[in-house]
């Protein structure tokens, strides 16, 4: 597990042209660390929703399903109803503070979604992804939920365009991409339900690119719809830095924005295609996305006091995702080992998975790596097992934290303790009984601020 957050650290070190063993990540010099317990309640190596649900909602739930309890069964639209369980995001709101959510993928994704949804299942992204059974008996798409639930998120970022247009409605960016097309079934245009819903007098901002971002005041902006893409953002190494910001962009305007509240705030913040990187097998990209979250991270730091905001940053799983074969100091962390196999006579990368896409095979024999180019962006570490795509880890995941009431996020917890300590140390929520009036009432205090990685290779994802 350690080994795998010195797999990033090293990369950051060697990225600055270091050797890399002794880099340590923003997140390395939080003073208090644990672990949590990722399964879900049926699910022995979890899933990103239920896992979200869990440090979020602070109640364990099934595999698939967002912001319900384990009485809800994935895709069974009709055991939704009376399950749903809300987010710390809501119990901010409620206590009114600022929230907001930044993510690289879809805002309608797993993770982002148990901030603000109940759903059967993570997969109903549109009313176009939903079966029509589900339709009858009247659950509601998770895009749906976002315009609808919470209507006063203050800041939402992230992908997703596609979901929120009617059918075939062109994407203002690619025009001729048919994939990029709107989705929804409904008719519905959900960017003008996001308008429609706003006072008139406060100053609301949807915007699609990053010269928009950064054009703006964030002084003057009371709420803040940024979707970036039709889908998921671009990777890291594949962003557009015209039209796609970067995750540490859009923390730096989301804070901005939401530290004007006397109150304070909560703020969601995902590094999400860390995880796809891994699921993809490919290696470089995922420790990239790693490396930005971390920025992403210091950018926070730099933007907040440990006096009175709460950071905390974790996990919702692992991945089969290893490094090892003995490299010397200095080696490429995509570099190969300083060995052949004794069983194959072949060499091998310090970086493999144990299941994924990288497995080949050529004339009956493990591929040579030494004649593919393994220092590419998008090469797929070799794995044991085949699969299409690489699968999650069940392993604990690390939960740093600093700022007030950090040392109660120490040992081993089950993964539901999460919002609980943030809510406590916040005084939001149910249990308020530790509150002085002032505090309770919001307080001068803007925290917590919560920074989930989803799927990091770090000690807390890999």
């Amino acid at each position: 597990m350690w080994l795998r957050m010195s797999s990033c650290s090293w990369e950051m070190g060697q990225l600055h042209n270091n050797p890399g063993e002794e880099t340590r990540l923003e997140m390395d010099k939080f003073p208090f660390v644990a672990l949590s317990k990722t399964y879900n309640t049926n699910a022995q190596v979890p899933d990103s929703a239920g896992t979200a649900t869990a440090y979020l909602c602070g109640v364990k739930a099934n595999e698939g399903t967002v912001g319900v309890s384990a009485a809800t069964e994935r895709s069974r639209c009709n055991t939704t109803q009376g399950n749903e369980v809300t987010s710390i995001l809501r119990w901010a709101k409620d206590a009114g503070k600022s929230v907001g959510i930044v993510t690289t993928t879809r805002v309608n994704h797993a993770t982002p979604s148990a901030a603000y949804a109940h759903s059967a299942d993570r997969d109903w992204y549109s009313d176009n992804e939903m079966p029509p059974e589900a339709l009858s008996q009247g659950c509601k798409d998770i895009a749906y939920q976002l315009m609808h639930n919470i209507r006063d998120i203050d800041v939402i970022m992230g992908g997703g365009r596609k979901y929120m247009y009617p059918k075939n409605k062109t994407d203002v960016e690619y025009e001729m991409d048919e994939k990029a097309r709107g989705t929804r079934l409904d008719g519905l245009d959900l960017i003008d339900i996001w308008k429609s819903f706003k006072p008139r007098h406060k100053h609301t901002h949807f915007i699609w690119n990053r010269t928009e971002l950064l054009a703006l005041d964030p002084h003057t902006v009371d709420y803040l719809l940024g979707l970036f893409e039709p889908g998921d953002m671009q990777y890291e190494l594949n962003r557009n830095n015209v039209t796609d910001p970067s995750l540490s962009e859009m923390v730096e305007v989301a804070i901005q924005i939401l530290k004007k509240n006397p109150k304070g705030f909560f703020l969601l913040v995902e590094g999400g295609r860390i995880d796809h990187g891994h699921h993809e097998g490919k290696a470089k990209q995922a420790l990239h996305e790693a490396v930005e979250m971390d920025q992403a991270i210091e950018q926070a730091g730099t933007m907040t006091s440990t006096g009175d905001t709460l950071t905390v940053v974790t996990a919702d799983h692992s991945h089969v995702f290893t490094f090892g074969g003995y490299t010397p100091r200095g080696n490429s962390i995509f570099g190969l080992a300083p060995m052949l196999s004794d069983t194959d006579k072949k060499p091998f990368t310090a970086i493999l998975y144990g299941n994924g896409p990288g497995y080949k095979v050529v004339g009956g024999e493990r591929e040579n790596v030494s004649m593919v180019d393994y220092a590419h962006n998008n090469y797929q570490a070799q794995s044991a097992v085949p699969l299409r795509h690489e699968t999650h880890g069940g392993e604990d995941v690390a939960v740093f934290a600093k700022g007030p009431m950090a040392h109660l996020l120490h040992g081993v917890h089950e993964q539901n303790y999460i919002p609980h300590v943030m809510a406590y140390a916040a005084c939001i929520g149910a249990n308020l009984d530790h509150c002085t009036p002032a505090s309770s009432a919001g307080g001068p205090a803007p925290g917590p601020l919560l920074l989930p990685l989803a799927l990091l290779p770090m000690s807390m994802l890999f």
